[in-house]
């Protein structure tokens, strides 16, 4: 996937696709919902309808590839519990997290935390509230992801600040999830069996 037709593929390259694609028919999954470096294989998938008659094709949801939250990770990866934050992440993870995470002073340009606040905490609260005493400039309600850049740039708004407020808002974001996975019997035996299965290094 994503290589011309002369190069010459192994194995694993021709079958990882089709195993991919698999997964989606395995699973009866009626929505995908990928990075758009997956997208190929979602269109196989598809395609492959078409071959078999299906009239019901998987609906496709092609996401923005998030940075990895550590320095050198251009994409987050789920075989690297650090480089991401997951749907299923309690409170203390997500502050961990987000705490070690590469947030360079006054750079905007490959700060997985800019890119969070961006992508993920503008679409979903339209706003981005710091928190911080008044000595290091009191809290401010940021109506825009311009102001934020723009004090982020200057310095008026430090990493130490940003944190936190990040952390804050992706776990507000998250507490309905975990209430679900907490309450609901079933869910809770799905997320233990998905656990079960996750690849480590």
């Amino acid at each position: 996937m994503g290589r011309s037709e002369t190069d010459d593929l192994s194995a694993a390259q021709i079958f990882y696709p089709c195993m991919q694609c698999a997964d989606i028919f395995f699973l009866n999954a009626d929505i995908c919902q990928l990075g758009m470096d997956q997208r190929k294989v979602n269109m196989l998938a598809r395609e492959y309808c078409d071959q078999i008659k299906r009239k019901l094709k998987p609906v496709i949801l092609s996401h923005r590839m998030m940075p990895g939250l550590l320095e050198g990770q251009e994409k987050m990866s789920k075989s690297d519990p650090n480089s991401a934050i997951f749907m299923e992440d309690t409170e203390q993870e997500v502050n961990t997290k987000i705490k070690k995470a590469f947030c360079p002073p006054m750079v905007i340009e490959g700060n997985p935390c800019i890119e969070y606040v961006k992508y993920i905490i503008f679409p979903w609260f339209n706003k981005f509230v710091v928190e911080r005493k008044q000595d290091n400039g009191g809290s401010k309600e940021y109506g825009s992801m311009e102001e934020v850049v723009e004090d982020y740039k200057s310095g008026t708004l430090h990493p130490s600040d940003l944190k936190p407020a990040l952390s804050k808002h992706l776990n507000i974001i998250l507490q309905p999830v975990r209430h679900h996975f907490d309450t609901d019997a079933e869910a809770k035996a799905l997320l233990k069996q998905v656990k079960a299965f996750k690849v480590t290094k």
